[in-house]
């Protein structure tokens, strides 16, 4: 029988996914990032930085809660600990818990607190250094995850992986396919739109250690390796696009080993299906956030 928080961990995936509010709450550089920049900076002087992208940059759940309620976005996410480090001169987060590639470039997104405006309205040409992160909810991977989780021990009750390849059709890969030339496209509209401008695009991280943890975060050796193998997927459309489209691409995978859901909380830079940390289910941590943010600021001040 599933637990009682567990029941709770799986909704709160689902909440997140659909943009539900709530009121409640260094690394060394990795190798392979991108280091191609698009526009001008210079990191000695004062920056106009805004924050585009979901609730992998937004922080559902981490304290405190700042912002329109149903973005679900933290003071303490990775744009605004990232900001705090450069000391930049004007800061705008318009990240949003739910926001998809549209949210970024023409549809308002509608959350429970009310609508909130496309993020590209944020950008102007005096923005000099622009954050992104977005995709996760273009293929649907939350939801994907949380469909393979199972509380049986044996892969003849449960074919999550082999449900999404039938065919010999990946459909998390062919989603990926479908998804990555609309970022191409929203990495040259935020570059119409802030033309002097330094894009990063912030990939997503490690959610899952090889062959996962069964039973303490409850998705099967195989599922958890497809999982995460799509994620990396993933980053790698990411990574393509922002190089064919004058963006960097920032690698947190590499600086997340060791901090998947699955080591102890006070060394998660994700959490689990449970969260023992204040973040939300298959979300990054406090600890995540700032670990990003350092990332980040290294590529910002190697310019």
């Amino acid at each position: 029988m599933r637990s009682q928080g567990t029941i709770v961990g799986l909704a709160v995936s689902a909440c997140v996914l659909a943009g539900c509010s709530s009121n409640s709450p260094v690394s060394q550089a990795p190798a392979g990032s991108s280091e191609a920049s698009a526009g001008s900076f210079d990191a000695a002087v004062p920056v106009n930085y805004v924050a585009l992208g979901d609730s992998a940059a937004s922080g559902p759940r981490i304290p405190d809660q700042v912002g329109a309620p149903g973005c679900q976005q933290s003071d303490a996410n990775y744009p605004h600990v990232l900001a705090e480090e450069l000391a930049v001169g004007s800061f705008d987060d318009v990240t949003c818990s739910g926001a998809v590639t549209e949210n970024i470039v023409s549809t308002p997104q509608g959350t429970s607190s009310g609508e909130v405006p496309v993020q590209l309205d944020a950008l102007s040409p005096d923005t000099d250094l622009v954050t992104v992160t977005i995709g996760g909810n273009d293929i649907g991977l939350v939801s994907t995850a949380v469909q393979c989780l199972t509380f049986a021990d044996t892969s003849a009750t449960n074919v999550c992986r082999d449900r999404l390849t039938a065919g010999g059709v990946d459909t998390v890969a062919a989603a990926i396919a479908d998804s990555a030339p609309s970022w191409g496209a929203m990495l040259d509209a935020v570059a119409e739109r802030a033309p002097d401008a330094r894009i990063l695009v912030v990939g997503y991280g490690t959610y899952l250690p090889d062959g996962g943890c069964f039973p303490t975060q409850p998705m099967l050796p195989e599922d958890a390796d497809y999982i995460q193998g799509s994620i990396t997927a993933m980053n790698e459309a990411l990574r393509t696009q922002a190089e064919e489209h004058g963006a960097e691409f920032v690698d947190t995978e590499a600086l997340s080993v060791g901090h998947d859901v699955c080591v102890a909380p006070d060394q998660r830079y994700f959490e689990g299906v449970v969260p023992q940390n204040p973040a939300a289910p298959l979300h990054p941590t406090a600890a995540g956030m700032a670990a990003i943010a350092d990332r980040v600021a290294t590529l910002v001040r190697a310019g």
